[in-house]
């Protein structure tokens, strides 16, 4: 029996929209989060703690699930976004990803604090104007 030429069709459009979402890639790092580096061995020693980070995605669509390298990388992705709103320059799997999510801690390994360091080298000096004079305001 020979299938006829509109199921054919649909199989051949539904085959490309699923090879279509399997090349997706849904999750873009942010500026910031260039800067936050994958302890992948683990090695935070001399770290401090600086939080923890929950991320999921959608690891099926329908019927079709997503290549588990792609969810992952989405997941890390997610996770050095969040990590940089902390700030953390360091975010380490505490989980292994499971239905979409993962959990991650994050941590501030020294990049934080010299991008702070020298923010405040940069302030400006205080101005004066008349009697009153004004002076930058420091971030904690």
């Amino acid at each position: 029996m020979r299938a006829s030429p509109i199921k054919t069709c649909c199989a051949l459009a539904l085959a490309a929209a699923l090879a279509h979402l399997s090349a997706c890639t849904w999750v873009k790092p942010t500026i910031s989060a260039q800067n936050v580096r994958v302890a992948y061995d683990g090695n935070v020693s001399g770290c401090r703690p600086a939080g923890d980070i929950s991320v999921s995605v959608a690891d099926k669509i329908a019927f079709y699930h997503r290549p588990d390298l792609k969810v992952r990388d989405e997941l890390e992705t997610l996770a050095r976004n969040q990590a940089a709103e902390i700030p953390a320059d360091t975010i380490k799997a505490a989980s292994e990803p499971r239905d979409g999510a993962q959990n991650f801690s994050a941590y501030v390994c020294g990049g934080v604090r010299v991008h702070q360091r020298d923010a405040e080298r940069r302030a400006p000096a205080p101005k004066s104007d008349g009697d009153v004079q004004t002076f930058p305001v420091k971030d904690h």
